[in-house]
C-alpha cells in the first residue's frame, strides 16, 4: 500500500473536477498514459468516484485449474478481493482488456457496495449490468458481458501493480472517474494534482461562461492576455470563489 495518505479534503477536490482536467495536469507533470482506455460507465451517476486503488489481476484462464467449483473456495482470488477490499478504496481490475468473460456481477457489485467500496473498475466487461446500473456505487467496463470470468480469465493476484486499459495502477494510486471515463493519479501526486485541478476548474467556469457570451478563446484559454487575469480576478470575487 501507498507511504503517502489520502486526505479527506484531497478526496473533496478531486470529487469536482473533471478527468480531462486531471489529464491535462498530469500531462504537464510527463505523465501521458494515465487514462484507462475504452473503459466507461455502467450508467452515468452524475458524479465523481474517488478512491484509492485496490487491484485484482486476472491472467489467461488454463481449462485445468478453472471449473466452476472454483468459485467453493473461499480463498478464490475473485471472491477474496470482494470481501477485503477497504472501505472508500476503488477495486480495479486487469481483466487483459478481455470482455469475452465477465469480471464480476451484480452480486459481487452489491457486496462491495454494501462494504463501502467507492467503485468498480475493469477493462472487460460485467454480467448482470442492468443491475449494477441499478447500483448506487460507481462501476465502469468495456461492455456487457455474460459469461463467467472462468471461462477465459483467472483471477490471479490482490493488490499487486497492474495494468487496467493500458494505464499502470499501482496499489494506492488515486482512482478517478467521472460520467466521461476514468484516470490514475500516482499517490504522491494526488494532493498537489487535486490543489492545481480545482484551481483550474474555477478558469474553465469562467471561461465557459465568457465563451457561451460570444468572446474568442485567444488570449483567454489559455489566459495569454493579463486584461483576462483581471477579469477572471473580479469574476472570482463576485462569484465567491
Amino acid at each position: 500500500m501507498t507511504d503517502h495518505p489520502f486526505e479527506d479534503e484531497t478526496r473533496r477536490k478531486l470529487e469536482q473536477v473533471s478527468v480531462a482536467t486531471i489529464a491535462t495536469a498530469l500531462f504537464k507533470r510527463g505523465l501521458r498514459n494515465q487514462v484507462v482506455q475504452d473503459v466507461h460507465p455502467v450508467r452515468p451517476k452524475g458524479r465523481n468516484m474517488v478512491g484509492p486503488a485496490f487491484t485484482l489481476r486476472y491472467m489467461p484462464a488454463r481449462e485445468d485449474r478453472n471449473q466452476v467449483s472454483e468459485f467453493r473456495n473461499p480463498k478464490h482470488p475473485q471472491r477474496h478481493a470482494i470481501e477485503t477490499c477497504p472501505p472508500g478504496h476503488v477495486l480495479i481490475m486487469d481483466s487483459r482488456k478481455d470482455a469475452r468473460a465477465a469480471s464480476g456481477g451484480d452480486i459481487l457489485l452489491t457486496r462491495l457496495m454494501v462494504r463501502g467500496a467507492a467503485g468498480a473498475v475493469t477493462d472487460g466487461g460485467f454480467r448482470d449490468a442492468m443491475n449494477i446500473a441499478e447500483l448506487d456505487m460507481p462501476a465502469y467496463h468495456h461492455r456487457p458481458s455474460s459469461p463467467t470470468n472462468l471461462t477465459t480469465n483467472e483471477a490471479i493476484d490482490i493488490n499487486v501493480p497492474i495494468g487496467c486499459g493500458d494505464a499502470p495502477v499501482f496499489p494506492g494510486d488515486i482512482v478517478v472517474g467521472d460520467d466521461d471515463s476514468v484516470i490514475i493519479i500516482p499517490a504522491h501526486l494526488a494532493a498537489e494534482v487535486a490543489d492545481e485541478t480545482s484551481e483550474m476548474t474555477v478558469y474553465e467556469d469562467f471561461v465557459v461562461e465568457r465563451v457561451r457570451g460570444g468572446e474568442t478563446i485567444i488570449g483567454l484559454y489559455p489566459p495569454t492576455k493579463e486584461a483576462n487575469l483581471e477579469r477572471f480576478a473580479q469574476w472570482r470575487q463576485q462569484k465567491g470563489r
